[in-house]
């Protein structure tokens, strides 16, 4: 793991942030943790992350968060993305959480996700958090231990359209 590094996206990470998308969108992946990735291309989703940094240029609907992708320095290929949410709408409050994060498909079960979360973690306190919540799906056994292996301390599980989600806190 030596070889990762949190980056906040750019513009030379264009055609690679594309990639991501693509990766994720051919595997039919959900794309948690990358804002609205999912109906952007690159440039209109960069622009997007970078109005999310302040509350001034936040939209309405969504909250201020903070956007990182984790890059492997070798090849300089974005493996995951993670984002930090300043604050809580309802829907996160019960649902979404401070942090949320994803791991390109071929790159999955190598220890990226909980890389990207310990290495988030000092970003949060940063933004005035003492403690984040993070959900899961019940039935991701990888994303449930990520979480518990930083530190997270079951609460409760909560039901999504038919999904039953899993919320841990992490003190800070």
């Amino acid at each position: 793991m030596d070889d990762l590094i949190l980056l906040q996206p750019d513009e030379t990470m264009l055609d690679e942030i594309n990639a991501y998308r693509k990766s994720m969108l051919d595997a039919g992946s959900s794309m948690d943790g990358t804002g609205p990735l999912g109906h952007l291309e690159a440039i209109d989703w960069l622009c997007a992350t970078r109005n999310l940094l302040k509350e001034e240029t936040c939209p309405p609907q969504w909250v201020p968060a903070t956007q990182f992708v984790c890059v492997r320095a070798a090849d300089r290929r974005i493996v995951g993305m993670i984002q930090v949410r300043h604050r809580f709408n309802d829907y996160l409050a019960e649902y979404g959480g401070h942090i949320g994060y994803s791991v390109r498909p071929d790159e999955r079960r190598k220890g990226y996700a909980k890389w990207m979360l310990a290495h988030v973690l000092p970003e949060t306190r940063k933004i005035g958090l003492d403690r984040v919540l993070v959900t899961c799906d019940d039935d991701n056994e990888g994303s449930r231990r990520t979480i518990e292996a930083n530190g997270g301390v079951f609460e409760r599980k909560t039901e999504l359209e038919g999904d039953i989600l899993r919320r841990y806190w992490i003190d800070l």
